[in-house]
């Protein structure tokens, strides 16, 4: 089963380290991983995405928790929570294909960012399956580049992630 943990940890130099390496060597996989400073700039937020067995990722928080910088973990997957993943594709627009593209990007909620004589560059936002879509629509040869962040999540309603 796919679990979005998230967790407040403090900012300062080597704590992601300390995260990945925690996963790397009991062998649980991050998907995706996003970390920013939060309002507090003493704290940052880290979003993972991981796969396992409610077991297996009981387990993980568990061993979150043991590290000295992480002060609080959440896995949004209990409960109801919104997830948004960023997704920026560089595609091929050429004559005829560009009106095509364009229609695209807008049926997805999409928007150009970028246009040069041979391409366009999108900005797309929301779930992984919406972006997935997306790449799915347009025409596989046309995709020059993709970026995407991974999926970043926040709890419904009164649940929140604070110290």
């Amino acid at each position: 089963m796919r679990h979005i943990i998230s967790l407040l940890m403090e900012n300062e130099a080597g704590a992601l380290s300390r995260v990945a390496g925690l996963f790397s060597s009991r062998g649980y996989n991050i998907e995706s991983l996003t970390v920013a400073a939060t309002e507090d700039a003493t704290l940052s937020r880290m979003t993972l995405v991981t796969a396992g067995s409610d077991d297996v990722v009981e387990q993980i928080t568990k061993q979150l928790n043991k590290l000295i910088e992480v002060v609080k973990v959440v896995d949004l997957s209990d409960g109801d929570h919104i997830e948004r993943e960023l997704m920026l594709i560089k595609v091929r627009a050429v004559s005829k294909d560009r009106e095509e593209i364009k229609r695209m990007a807008d049926i997805f909620r999409g928007r150009i960012i970028d246009v040069t004589d041979k391409s366009y560059t999108i900005e797309l936002t929301g779930t992984g399956s919406k972006l997935d879509a997306f790449l799915g629509a347009i025409e596989r040869s046309a995709i020059l580049e993709t970026v995407r962040t991974g999926a970043s999540g926040i709890g419904r309603g009164e649940r929140i992630l604070k110290v």
